[in-house]
């Protein structure tokens, strides 16, 4: 047996084994923050890792998601490096609204605000602090220039602030301990937990050797679509050898170059944070906003997908009236906006139908006429009678979706 052993190559005796165990890993996680808006197509680029390959004792891919489901981590703080490259074009807020399924000026109207402050993590490079103390207490700190944006999770109290605005945002959740929707996905061990949903009959998952992360021994965990209509080339995760936790994300599209989706730990502990690490008072003279509908309200109200590069119901979800074409990574959400005509043009749209126009490729198939709009990873089909076909998968997988619907 080679010392890291594929599942693939396991015999079908251990399917069901493998498959309990990748639905606990896919349950388990450490929250880092209770609200804000998961970003659909949020992508990472790799954080720096520590050179040399540590000399680790064997492992199977089914061995080590196990290790990832039994991990029992409750406790951890430490440094984020995230880089997102979707290769989106340069529209200022509108790309962000547009990755994570928000629209322009949603929110309350602060700018401490989670659910439009954090979309900021769909692109460019960013550091994050974070820290957990169980279910109940969580803080993600985003760093900016000569700024911090903040969100703390204190048993049933939320809170945001910005330090560049002076200004507060407060929520309280509804059941403190639950792991809530409206988490933004931030860690490593954010994004593992989503991909390993994805893992089924269509997916290889390897153990491809080790490495090191922020001064720690670790084991690459290597999953590959096996269908050939999907835009993901590959997702590495690295995990910790001693606590199971993931460390490290990392999605590679299949068109090749640089990462779509990265993020990694540069600095590390899985001691106990300090208390005080969580305790928050709004700074004198600070603007505060008080959320009503909380952020579970606000989250259901403004949501789109949720779930990245993956395939199954779970790409879907969120999206009203959505049905799902295809099976595993080439798996296409497709839904009728009820409005005919396709792109706004003319008096109705003004310069905007023609705008939105030039960023996407016109298309013609038994469906008609549309158009495709393309990112590294996902890809969306508006026909001219209204419906919509979004998915990570090629443009030849949308087009052929939309023509046979399978």
């Amino acid at each position: 047996m080679a010392p890291y052993e594929s599942d693939d190559a396991a015999g079908a005796a251990r399917d069901e084994d493998a498959r309990s165990g990748r639905r606990k890993a896919a349950r388990y996680a450490v929250p880092v923050a209770v609200v804000g808006v998961a970003a659909a197509t949020i992508g990472l680029v790799p954080a720096l890792a520590d050179s040399g390959d540590p000399d680790l004792p064997r492992i199977s891919a089914q061995q080590l998601i196990e290790k990832m489901a039994k991990s029992d981590t409750q406790q951890l703080s430490g440094t984020v490096k995230i880089n997102t490259d979707l290769g989106l074009p340069d529209l200022g807020g509108l790309e962000n609204s547009l990755a994570s399924g928000a629209a322009p000026g949603s929110g309350d109207g602060s700018s401490a605000d989670p659910q439009s402050k954090l979309t900021e993590l769909v692109s460019g490079s960013h550091t994050l602090r974070v820290a957990a103390d169980g279910p109940d207490r969580q803080k993600l700190s985003l760093l900016e220039r000569g700024a911090e944006y903040s969100l703390i999770h204190d048993g049933k109290d939320v809170w945001g602030y910005d330090s560049k605005s002076n200004e507060v945002y407060h929520s309280t959740a509804a059941d403190s301990g639950q792991d809530h929707r409206a988490k933004p996905p931030a860690t490593p061990e954010d994004f593992a937990g989503e991909a390993l949903k994805s893992v089924d009959d269509t997916t290889s998952v390897t153990v491809d050797g080790t490495m090191r992360v922020a001064g720690r021994d670790a084991y690459k965990l290597l999953i590959k679509p096996k269908q050939s209509g999907s835009t993901v080339g590959a997702i590495s995760i690295a995990v910790d050898a001693k606590t199971g936790t993931p460390l490290k994300f990392t999605l590679t599209p299949r068109s090749g170059g640089a990462a779509v989706l990265d993020a990694g730990f540069t600095q590390v502990s899985f001691a106990e944070p300090a208390a005080s690490t969580f305790d928050f008072t709004p700074p004198k003279g600070a603007k505060v906003t008080e959320d009503q509908d909380g952020p579970e309200g606000r989250e259901h109200a403004h949501r789109g997908g949720d779930d990245f590069g993956k395939g199954g119901e779970d790409f879907g979800k969120g999206l009203d009236g959505a049905t799902v074409i295809g099976k595993g990574w080439t798996s296409v959400a497709t839904f009728d906006t009820g409005a005919g005509g396709g792109l706004p043009t003319g008096s109705q749209g003004g310069d905007l139908g023609g705008f939105l126009g030039s960023l996407g490729e016109q298309v013609s198939g038994k469906f008609g006429k549309g158009t495709v709009f393309s990112t590294r990873l996902v890809n969306a089909l508006i026909t001219d009678d209204g419906k919509v076909y979004a998915g990570a998968v090629t443009k030849e997988a949308l087009v052929k979706a939309a023509d046979t619907g399978k």
